[in-house]
C-alpha cells in the first residue's frame, strides 16, 4: 500500500468507509419496510471500489451485478438515484445510466458480462479508446453466457475487464461444488486471455491488478480475467439464513481478521498517509454522506403512474393509448 500515491489510498478509505456505513443504512431501510429487498455488500468493499477507481469516468463504462453499490459510489454515481433501485421506483434506479456510465442493477445470473463484452466491442468499431468492466461472481461463472462472452471477448480481442468477486459462496452452494479446475481465473488460458488471482480485501492490490488489466485492454491487448478472492460475511440477501448452510464460525474469522476497512486503516497509518485524528473525521464525514444518502433514497417520490405506459413500446399503439386514457378516466374519479 505504501507505494501507492497516499491521496488515492486516502480516497480508498473514505469510499470503502461510506459505503460500509451506507450498507448498514440500506440493511436498516428494509427492516423498516422502506426497501422489499436488500443484497449487502459488507466485506467486499476493498474488491468494489479499489476496482471501480481503476477506471476512467470520462470514458469506460462499469456492467454491474445487484451486488455492487460500493462500485456505484466510488465511480461517481449518484446514490440516491442508485440506492431507489432497491426501493422498486423504477427499473434501474432513477439515476442516468448513460451519462454515469454504471450500467442499471442486473438481477441475471452473468448478465452483465455479455453486456459488457457487446459494448466493448462497439467500443472498438467506433474507434474509441473506453474499456469495459464487467463484474460477476463466483456462482456467475458457471453460467453458460459468462463462458461465450468470454471466449467471443477472447476471439475478437475486445477491451473487457472480467472482475469475479468470488466470495466463497454462491448463494447456498460453496466454491468446492461451483468451481472446477481450482480457479475462475484458470479457466482464462481456453479464452486466450490472462487471468489471476488476487486478494480481494486488499485494495492496494485490487487497484494495480484492475489497474494494470484496464491498460492492457485500452492497449489493445484483449481482455484479462480477474478473481479477487473475498466473502461474503452476511447473507446472501435479508431474506436469506446462512446459518442453514455454513458455519457462521468462518464468516466470523472473516469479519474480524479479514475486514478490508481495518487492514486498509493499518496501512495508511503504518504507510504515514493518515493517522487516527485524520481517520476519525473521514468516518464521521462518512457517516454523514450515509445518513443524507439514506434520507434523499427513503424520501424520494414514487413515480407518476403514467410511466407505466411510456416505455412499453418504441413507437406507440392504439390499444396502449386506449389503456392509458382508461387509466386516466379512473385516476381523474
Amino acid at each position: 500500500m505504501d507505494h501507492l500515491p497516499a491521496n488515492l489510498t486516502r480516497a480508498l478509505y473514505r469510499d470503502m468507509r461510506t459505503a460500509r456505513d451506507l450498507d448498514a443504512e440500506a440493511v436498516a431501510l428494509q427492516r423498516q419496510g422502506v426497501f422489499p429487498a436488500y443484497v449487502s455488500v459488507r466485506g467486499q468493499e476493498a474488491a468494489q471500489v479499489a476496482s471501480a477507481a481503476a477506471l476512467d469516468p470520462g470514458r469506460d463504462f462499469v456492467f454491474p451485478t445487484y451486488r455492487e453499490m460500493a462500485s456505484a459510489l466510488a465511480y461517481g454515481v449518484d446514490m440516491v438515484g442508485y440506492m431507489a433501485s432497491h426501493r422498486a421506483l423504477w427499473h434501474g434506479g432513477l439515476y442516468d445510466v448513460m451519462a454515469s456510465r454504471f450500467g442499471a442493477v442486473n438481477a441475471v445470473v452473468g448478465g452483465p458480462v455479455p453486456h459488457a463484452v457487446g459494448w466493448a466491442v462497439g467500443e472498438g468499431l467506433r474507434g474509441g479508446d473506453g474499456v469495459a468492466l464487467s463484474y460477476f461472481g463466483d456462482g456467475a461463472s458457471s453460467e453458460g453466457d459468462v463462458h461465450e462472452a468470454m471466449n467471443f471477448a477472447g476471439v475478437f480481442g475486445a477491451p473487457v475487464v472480467f472482475f469475479c468477486q468470488n466470495n466463497q459462496w454462491a448463494l447456498s452452494v460453496p466454491n468446492e461444488r461451483q468451481v472446477a479446475g481450482g480457479s475462475v481465473a484458470a479457466r482464462a488460458q481456453g479464452y486466450g486471455m490472462p487471468g489471476l488471482v488476487v486478494d480481494g480485501n486488499d485494495a492496494g492490490a485490487v487497484y494495480e491488478a484492475t489497474a494494470d488489466a484496464v491498460a492492457r485492454a485500452r492497449s489493445g491487448q484483449g481482455p484479462t480475467l480477474i478473481e479477487a478472492l473475498t466473502y461474503r460475511v452476511e447473507p446472501h440477501s435479508t431474506s436469506d439464513d446462512p446459518g442453514r448452510y455454513r458455519d457462521d464460525a468462518e464468516a466470523e474469522r472473516w469479519r474480524v481478521h479479514r475486514d478490508p476497512l481495518v487492514l486498509l486503516r493499518a496501512a495508511l497509518v503504518a504507510a504515514g498517509h493518515a493517522d487516527e485524528p485524520a481517520l476519525a473525521e473521514v468516518d464521521a464525514e462518512a457517516a454523514r454522506r450515509a445518513e443524507e444518502i439514506r434520507d434523499g433514497v427513503a424520501g424520494a417520490p414514487e413515480p407518476d403512474g403514467s410511466d407505466l405506459f411510456t416505455h412499453v413500446f418504441r413507437e406507440g399503439t392504439e390499444e396502449l393509448a386506449r389503456q392509458r386514457r382508461t387509466w386516466q378516466e379512473e385516476v381523474e374519479l
